[in-house]
């Protein structure tokens, strides 16, 4: 899923946050963020939607079926 981990990585940065912010904010651990922009892994969908909320995007653009930001 490797638009994912693009899309993720993209959104966290235009909204200036740290994987250490980001990761706090999901009380998951920064190497899990990490391992999420690096194409290791990804979220479980429960996560995967905190993921969205978090970077206030769709979960269509995280998985790159939408261009634009909601």
């Amino acid at each position: 899923m490797k638009k994912f981990s693009e899309n993720l990585k993209s959104a966290r940065k235009k909204i200036g946050l740290s994987q250490k912010q980001l990761a706090d904010k999901l009380n998951v651990a920064t190497s899990t963020i990490g391992s999420w922009e690096n194409n290791l892994r990804t979220p479980k969908i429960h996560t995967f939607i905190l993921v969205a909320k978090a970077l206030d995007v769709s979960c269509d653009f995280l998985l790159g079926l939408q261009q634009i930001k909601k």
